[in-house]
């Protein structure tokens, strides 16, 4: 019976989260089915929003990822010096802040952008970026550069032996080899891309609007901000759960069959090389960079000119990041001692809910009984906290299970307690993943504009939605310093706690 209560009672923090988990997913999702005015249906601008969501995250997928094949392939047969950055760099978007983004890409493509002073200099008419085409490119602009790590992957999994082999025989290399391998990645990384793309809310709000180019989750913050017409939003945001949760079923379905076997880990050396692959190179490199150089070189003069108020919103940016990955780490290290069914379970529910669902849901719930505006910075921290877990339960889960695998014998061998074994043995071998999984919480808390744009008013709001203020009063110059104390806080932060994961487990 004693070890039975310390057993549960060692579960706990586990059980906790996932406690928080369902409530914030599961229980959000209850709260606007709840409220949900079913009976009135959906009208024709809900519809609107409903096939322009599916059909800009379908377009957005698709383009990214036919544009990722021949870069992707460029890199899997090049080897030059500055490939390592590159690929680096590649992953430089995923903890890019969302609005940090979009006003490159205005710098670039925007009505007073380069491009369009391209245009009016050759007599061309300039063109807007507002729209549908705006969405697909900021979202092209995000996961092309996740849709090339991915297929790459798959390039770089064929053993260097099926090329010799295929050059022997003179069979054509693209057909035999490169087809079949893209046949088995290509859909997963569609898949995932499209999910992503049905859950980009800050995207469509800065870029999108208007009745041709509203998302559902964009329907749903109107209906909350300027409607207050919570029986729609709720609907809606039922919706959005259904979309959501239809694709990562169908991405969690779709794995890839067997490869190509094993081979001996020798460098592939390719001599079916193009000219092409340096094109490629080259356009995607500008495509990632100018957007950010922009920002730079508008937004650095800017940064003595920043008021009080956008440091203090930065500073409740960093506040709301630290607290979230404090609540995700912690969660996330108990699911993954814990193990079994609840890691499965907590790893896949967010992926198919969305933050503007569980903010709508949670408004609905404290609604009846305090002022949403008191509370909006602890629902963000939630919200972040849940919306992270399941990458840093990817980073732990299975470092967790490798280091119990090697030394848990031996921590059995010398009657090692729980405590001690945790203290001594797995958290030393922790340090990268756990780094790492900070990092990263922390980059996309500090850049996420979300639910906070829900709840806060101007004196709860976190530096992105100070920054979406700032654009939509057209203070430019304002914005773009905004957005680069913003970079330098993501960037620094997840490099600041990436960087304590550096070494070895004996390390200090």
């Amino acid at each position: 019976m004693a070890r039975s209560a310390v057993a549960i009672i060692r579960s706990l923090p586990a059980w906790l989260t996932a406690a928080l988990v369902l409530a914030l997913t599961l229980g959000t999702l209850l709260a606007v089915a709840l409220r949900a005015e079913v009976g009135r249906g959906l009208s024709a601008g809900d519809w609107s929003a409903i096939r322009f969501t599916v059909l800009q995250a379908a377009a957005s997928a698709i383009a990214s990822v036919i544009l990722a094949i021949p870069v992707a392939r460029a890199l899997a047969r090049r080897q030059f010096r500055g490939r390592g950055a590159l690929v680096m760099l590649l992953g430089a978007p995923f903890i890019l802040p969302v609005i940090v983004a979009v006003l490159g890409l205005l710098a670039v493509f925007g009505r007073g952008g380069l491009l369009n002073a391209g245009l009016l200099a050759l007599g061309v008419a300039p063109i807007s970026i507002y729209g549908a085409g705006g969405v697909v490119l900021a979202h092209v602009f995000f996961n092309l550069p996740l849709a090339v790590r991915l297929i790459l992957q798959g390039w770089l999994s064929i053993p260097a032996e099926r090329f010799r082999l295929a050059a022997q025989l003179n069979a054509p290399i693209w057909r035999v080899l490169e087809l079949p391998m893209l046949a088995r990645h290509a859909p997963g990384a569609l898949l995932v891309i499209f999910l992503i793309c049905l859950t980009s809310f800050a995207v469509a709000l800065t870029l999108g609007g208007g009745p041709r180019a509203t998302t559902v989750e964009l329907a749903i913050w109107q209906a909350i901000r300027f409607d207050f017409d919570l029986g729609r939003a709720a609907l809606l945001a039922c919706v959005q759960f259904a979309l959501c949760a239809m694709a990562a079923l169908v991405a969690w379905r779709i794995t890839p069959l067997n490869g190509f076997g094993s081979g001996l880990d020798r460098t592939v050396a390719r001599w079916d090389q193009s000219r092409w692959d340096w094109v490629w190179l080259l356009l995607v490199t500008l495509f990632l960079v100018l957007p950010l150089a922009m920002i730079l070189w508008r937004g650095v003069p800017s940064l003595p000119d920043l008021g009080p108020d956008i440091y203090r919103a930065a500073g409740r940016s960093v506040l709301v990041a630290l607290a979230a990955t404090t609540l995700t780490l912690a969660g996330a290290l108990a699911l993954s001692l814990r193990g079994g069914v609840l890691v499965a379970l907590v790893g896949s529910l967010p992926l198919a809910a969305s933050a503007l669902v569980m903010g709508t849901g949670l408004f609905l719930l404290v609604f009846p009984f305090v002022n949403p505006v008191t509370v909006a910075l602890p629902v963000t921290v939630g919200v972040n906290a849940v919306m992270a877990m399941p990458f840093a339960l990817r980073l732990l889960s299975p470092a967790v299970a490798d280091i119990r695998s090697d030394y848990g014998p031996l921590a059995a061998n010398l009657a090692l307690g729980s405590w001690a074994t945790l203290r001594l043995v797995i958290l030393p071998r922790l340090r990268k993943p756990l780094s790492f999984a900070a990092g990263l919480t922390m980059a996309l808390s500090i850049g996420d504009l979300g639910v906070v744009a829900l709840f806060a008013t101007p004196a709860q709001e976190t530096l992105p939605l100070a920054m979406y203020r700032l654009m939509g009063a057209y203070r430019m110059d304002a914005a773009a310093g905004a957005a680069v104390l913003l970079l330098f806080m993501a960037l620094g932060a997840f490099w600041i706690c990436d960087s304590r994961g550096q070494g070895d487990a004996d390390a200090g």
